[in-house]
């Protein structure tokens, strides 16, 4: 594992990728993160309560990471990340347990709902990046758009849609591929465990069904947020004084990012 990570870091490095220290951090905090969970985890999963408390915990630093991911705006605008995650999660999950494909217990609960709002992690930061980033990139489009007569959530939307609906590709190639170029880690997990293969692919498939179903959700609220201007970066202004001359008005007057 160590050799692993020098050999990563180095990679990163070497290539000028600008992430060698955030890739030896990342690995740092997993060993200790993982540490942990393995010491609590053991006294979690025997109780509801405490697992309750456990799913909060990962929905919370969830929102933190995807939050600061999109925007680094002042103030809360951040905690907008638990609008996508939370309307992605709560409902499959609770779809999940009503149904009783998902028993109620501590030792299915945790890893599921872990999975689940990991998938919307990854879709709320980078559909709501995509999108910032294509409508900072485009801003002379949006204000054509809002010059058109155009209400400003649906010039918004007309730009950035399109970039940030590929957020959802790697869960479409992930659920188009399995078995053929992958097998996950819910199904590999089950057959260490003794578990048959059929009832392994049959987790695993609800597992990646419920993934396309959340991060689809995930994706459609972001751009809400975006087209809203609920979400957003904060507006640059060149110079202290008066804008420069490509300073357009809607970023003036109309902050869209």
């Amino acid at each position: 594992m160590v050799v692993l990570l020098v050999a990563a870091v180095a990679v990163a490095g070497r290539g000028m990728l600008g992430h060698g220290h955030a890739v030896l951090r990342a690995g740092v905090r997993a060993v200790v993160q993982l540490a942990a969970v393995s010491l609590v985890i053991t006294f979690v999963v025997h109780s509801l309560w405490w697992t309750a408390v456990f799913v909060l915990l990962m929905f919370s630093v969830a929102v933190r990471t995807a939050g600061r991911r999109i925007t680094d705006e002042p103030g809360w605008s951040w905690a907008w990340a638990a609008a996508p995650i939370g309307a992605g999660v709560l409902p499959v999950l609770v779809l999940l347990l009503a149904g009783r494909l998902l028993p109620l217990q501590g030792l299915s609960v945790v890893p599921v709902a872990g999975i689940l709002i990991g998938g919307a992690l990854s879709a709320t930061s980078l559909a709501g990046r995509r999108a910032l980033d294509e409508l900072n990139q485009r801003h002379g489009e949006v204000e054509a758009a809002l010059a058109l007569g155009l209400p400003d959530r649906e010039a918004r939307l007309e730009i950035c849609r399109t970039a940030a609906a590929t957020s959802l590709v790697p869960a479409l190639d992930q659920t188009r591929t399995v078995g053929l170029v992958t097998l996950p880690g819910a199904f590999v997990g089950m057959l260490l465990g003794g578990s048959s293969p059929v009832a392994a692919g049959a987790v695993q498939l609800f597992v990646l069904v419920a993934l396309l179903a959340v991060e689809a959700v995930a994706i459609v609220v972001v751009l809400e947020l975006v087209g809203r201007g609920l979400v957003r970066r904060p507006v640059q202004v060149r110079g202290a004084g008066r804008p420069g001359p490509r300073a357009s008005r809607w970023r003036l007057r109309r902050p869209v990012q």
